[in-house]
């Protein structure tokens, strides 16, 4: 009952979300989700259009010195490890002689800077596969809501979910969750006044309401 209650409110906030990072080419999602470690997604959009018209080709991308791709994507931080990973991603699937990211877990995974909520979050973009991936809103929300249990790590927490939530609804799940941690349920002055899951949220329950 309170998973349909969860379910039925986030779809009347976002009936159809969809991820936020822009992206032409399955590639750049990936590239694009790889840069959005500790950062936002709206920083990652400001500097991947710069990159991928710099470079509109996986070849021409792998083909770039390191330190000018650093240079272009040095607003998002971290910006040199985040770099090489963009370099060696591209030169993996260019030597790999693919044309296209596969639908395949292991191989995304054993990509420099690709783990699985990266991997997760690809997926269920381009391959439309059922997959929830654990970011730093849906673990914040899923203790908050007291779906998973305060010092679970993000695999529990994803396979917690995985088993609360109807398997048809793990991707637009992850999606939801992200944008009401992103937008509503933040980490610093969430906003609590007129949620309706407040009665069932740790975070409320230890909140003055003025």
């Amino acid at each position: 009952m309170m998973m349909n209650n969860i379910l039925d409110y986030l779809d009347s906030l976002y009936p159809n979300p969809r991820c936020e990072l822009n992206y032409n080419k399955d590639y750049e999602l990936l590239i694009a989700i790889v840069l959005s470690a500790q950062t936002t997604d709206k920083r990652v959009n400001m500097v991947t259009p710069i990159l991928f018209s710099k470079y509109p080709s996986l070849k021409l991308l792998s083909e770039a010195k390191t330190m000018d791709i650093a240079t272009i994507i040095k607003p998002i931080g971290t910006y040199h490890k985040k770099a090489s990973f963009v370099k060696e991603i591209a030169l993996k699937l260019v030597n790999d002689k693919l044309d296209k990211v596969p639908n395949d877990r292991k191989y995304l995974e054993a990509l420099p800077g690709v783990g699985r909520k990266t991997a997760n979050v690809f997926l269920a973009n381009i391959y439309d596969e059922a997959t929830i991936a654990v970011d730093t809103h849906v673990a914040r929300v899923s203790k908050r809501l007291k779906l998973v249990k305060e010092d679970d790590d993000v695999l529990a927490i994803e396979k917690k979910l995985m088993k609360k939530v109807p398997k048809d609804r793990w991707s637009k799940f992850h999606h939801q969750m992200v944008l009401f941690g992103r937008y509503k349920c933040k980490a610093i002055k969430p906003e609590c006044e007129d949620c309706k899951l407040r009665d069932m949220c740790k975070y409320n329950k230890h909140k003055v309401i003025n």
